[in-house]
C-alpha cells in the first residue's frame, strides 16, 4: 500500500478501498495533459463518506477513513505491483528465518510537528495500538509478536499484565527488532498496513484529540475536517519518501450518494471519484470520454452471515447445506451482466484476483447457479428458519440495485423471503456490525492489505481476528490458517492457505459473489490520476492543471 494505507471494509458498491503501490490495469490517465501547465501547488477534490472513527492507526480499517490516512501516514515499506517490497520510512528489513526481522530506518524523517521519527516512535505506536485498554479495532494484528497475549489478553474485562510487546527491541534510534512467536513469511508485506505507522509524541498526551486533528509522517499533513462535510489535508514540504506530492493538496468532500457525487464530477464540483454507481454506469464512458476509468482491483464482494443473530443460532447452530443452498440460487451471471453492467466478475472462491495464491474455482460448485440444487440443500439443512432472510447495506454506496436483484433470484429459484436492510451510510452500517446487531446478514466487501492469499482467509475468518464481525468461529479451520501464517517459506504459507480456501465451502462463512474493478472518473481540472491495486486513487501523483 502505497504510504499507510488500509483497504479493509470497502464502501461502494462499483469499488473502493484503499491502498497500493500499484497501479490498476486499464484505462487512466498517467502524465501531465497537454492542454495547460500544472499548478504544483494546486488542490484537487476527492468523493469520500464520512470515516467510521477518530483517524487512529490502530483503529481505521474502512476506506472512508484509510483513504485519507494514506495521505497523513506512511508504514515501513509499500508493495509493488509484482508483490515485492519497496522500502518507504525503512531503510532495510531484514530477516534470515521469517521470525525475527530487523529494522533499520532511514535518517531524517520527521512528523509534521517537527519532531523526529525514530525506533521508539514505531515501537510505542505498535505498544499502544495493541493494548486491549485503548480498545484498537487492528489491535490483532500484532498478535503475530511475541508477548501480545499479556499486553491483549482475551476474555470480557481481562487487563493487560504488561504496557509493552516483549518481542519488539529498540537498538538504537535508528534500529529496531521485531521477534514472532513463530515465523511469518509474509510479515514484511504485512508491515504496509496502517497500524504500523508510527505516532508522535504529542499523540499519547491527548489521543483522543490526535484522532481529531492527526500528525503523522506521510506526504500531506492535516489542515481541517468539518464533521459530514470535508475533510483537508495539505502537502508536507519536509516530506523524505519518495513518494512525495505532485500537487499542494486534497480536499475530501463527503457525499451521502453516489449519483449526486456523479452529477458534481460532471458539472466540476468535485474532481475525482472512487466509484460510479448502477444508475450511471451505462452512460459513464460516453459522458466522461478519455477520462473515464476501467481498472483492476484486488477486492471481492461477499454476503456475510451474522453467526450471532438468534436465526442462525436457535434453537441451533444453522447447518451449512443452508447458506450453500442460498448460495446456489444466487445467479451471479447475470446480475452483474445486467444491474453492473459487466463491471463485475463472478466470484468462484474467497480470494480476490491479482493476489498471490489466488485459484479458481476454489469454492467448487456452490457459486454456480442452480435453483434445483439450492432448494435441494435447504431443505436437506433443516430450512432457513422463518424462511426469510434480510441483507444489511449501506445507502450511500450504491448497493440497493444489486441487493434487490440477489434477493429476487434467493426467492425465485427457492422460496425463502430475502430483504434488503438499508442503513443511511457506510458509518451506520459497520456500528451495526461492530455492535452484533445485523438480523441476518450482510454486505461484506473486502480489499487487499497486502497482496497475499491469507489477507482474505486469516483476517477475515479468523477467531478474534480484525475483520471477523459475524462471529464465525471454527476450532479445525483456526489450526489450517494458523499453519499456513506459520509455514517455513512464503511458497508454503501460500499453498497452505490454497488448501484452507478449498475447505471454506465446508463452513461457508460467507457468500462470494463477485470480484470487484475500478470503474471510476475525473475532471477536466486534474490529470497523472491512477488507481492503486486496491481501488482508490493514488493521491501524490496527480496533477492539478493551472
Amino acid at each position: 500500500m502505497r504510504g499507510a494505507k488500509s483497504a479493509k471494509w470497502v464502501t461502494g458498491a462499483i469499488i473502493v478501498a484503499l491502498a497500493a503501490t500499484a497501479c490498476g490495469g486499464g484505462k487512466s490517465d498517467g502524465g501531465s495533459d497537454a492542454k495547460g501547465a500544472v499548478d504544483p501547488n494546486g488542490i484537487f477534490s476527492v468523493e469520500l463518506g464520512e470515516p467510521e472513527k477518530l483517524l487512529h492507526t490502530g483503529d481505521t480499517m474502512e476506506s472512508n477513513g484509510s483513504l485519507v490516512m494514506s495521505g497523513l501516514f506512511s508504514t515501513l515499506v509499500d508493495y509493488k505491483a509484482d508483490g515485492s517490497l519497496e522500502m518507504i520510512n525503512a531503510e532495510s528489513l531484514t530477516t534470515t528465518d521469517s521470525k525475527t526481522w530487523t529494522v533499520k530506518l532511514k535518517p531524517g524523517w520527521t512528523f509534521h510537528d517537527g519532531t523526529p521519527v525514530t525506533s521508539k516512535s514505531f515501537v510505542d505506536a505498535w505498544n499502544w495500538n495493541a493494548n486491549v485498554k485503548n480498545a484498537m479495532g487492528l489491535a490483532s494484528w500484532f498478535a503475530d509478536i511475541k508477548g501480545f497475549e499479556a499486553l491483549h489478553p482475551e476474555g470480557e474485562g481481562a487487563k493487560p499484565t504488561s504496557d509493552k510487546l516483549e518481542g519488539l527491541k529498540i537498538v538504537d534510534d535508528t534500529t529496531f527488532t521485531i521477534e514472532l512467536k513463530s515465523s511469518v513469511p509474509a510479515f514484511g508485506h504485512k508491515l504496509a498496513y496502517i497500524p504500523f505507522a508510527p505516532l508522535p509524541e504529542s499523540f499519547y498526551k491527548d489521543p483522543k484529540a490526535a484522532g481529531e486533528k492527526p500528525v503523522g509522517n506521510g506526504p500531506y499533513k492535516f489542515k481541517s475536517w468539518d464533521h459530514k462535510k470535508q475533510i483537508e489535508i495539505v502537502r508536507f514540504d519536509g516530506y523524505k519518501g519518495p513518494n512525495k506530492a505532485k500537487n499542494g493538496g486534497v480536499v475530501f468532500k463527503n457525499y451521502t450518494g453516489l449519483e449526486v457525487a456523479y452529477e458534481d464530477l460532471k458539472s466540476g464540483n468535485v474532481d475525482v471519484l472512487r466509484q460510479i454507481g448502477p444508475k450511471d454506469l451505462p452512460v459513464y464512458h460516453q459522458d466522461l470520454g478519455d477520462r473515464a476509468v476501467d481498472a483492476d482491483h484486488s477486492a471481492i464482494q461477499s454476503i456475510a452471515v451474522a453467526f450471532y443473530a438468534d436465526q442462525w443460532k436457535k434453537p441451533k447452530p444453522v447447518d451449512v447445506k443452508v447458506i450453500q443452498g442460498l448460495s446456489m440460487a444466487i445467479d451471479r451471471a447475470t446480475i452483474t451482466k445486467t444491474v453492473l453492467q459487466g463491471t463485475r466478475e463472478p466470484a468462484t472462491g474467497w480470494v480476490a484476483k491479482g493476489v498471490l495464491g489466488y485459484q479458481e474455482n476454489a469454492a467448487g460448485e456452490v457459486t454456480k447457479f442452480d435453483p434445483v440444487k439450492a432448494k435441494e440443500l435447504i431443505k436437506a439443512g433443516g430450512g432457513v428458519p422463518g424462511n426469510k432472510i434480510s441483507i444489511q447495506f449501506n445507502a450511500d454506496g450504491g448497493h440497493k440495485e444489486w441487493v434487490d436483484a440477489v434477493c429476487n433470484s434467493i426467492t425465485q429459484s427457492t422460496g425463502v423471503a430475502c430483504t434488503g436492510d438499508s442503513k443511511p451510510d457506510f458509518q451506520a452500517d459497520l456500528a451495526a456490525r461492530k455492535a452484533q446487531q445485523v438480523k441476518s446478514m450482510y454486505r461484506s466487501a473486502w480489499s487487499l492489505d497486502y497482496p497475499v492469499n491469507g489477507n482474505f482467509l486469516s483476517d477475515l475468518f479468523r477467531t478474534g481476528a480484525a475483520g471477523n464481525q459475524g462471529g464465525f468461529s471454527n476450532k479445525e479451520l483456526d489450526a489450517k490458517l494458523a499453519a499456513a501464517e506459520s509455514a517455513k517459506t512464503l511458497e508454503e504459507s501460500v499453498k497452505l492457505f490454497q488448501e484452507a480456501e478449498k475447505d471454506l465451502v465446508k463452513y461457508m462463512p460467507s457468500i462470494p459473489l463477485w470480484y470487484y474493478k475500478v470503474n471510476a472518473g475525473y475532471s477536466e481540472k486534474v490529470s497523472g490520476v491512477k488507481y492503486d491495486q486496491a481501488g482508490d486513487p493514488i493521491l501524490h501523483s496527480i496533477e492539478v492543471k493551472k
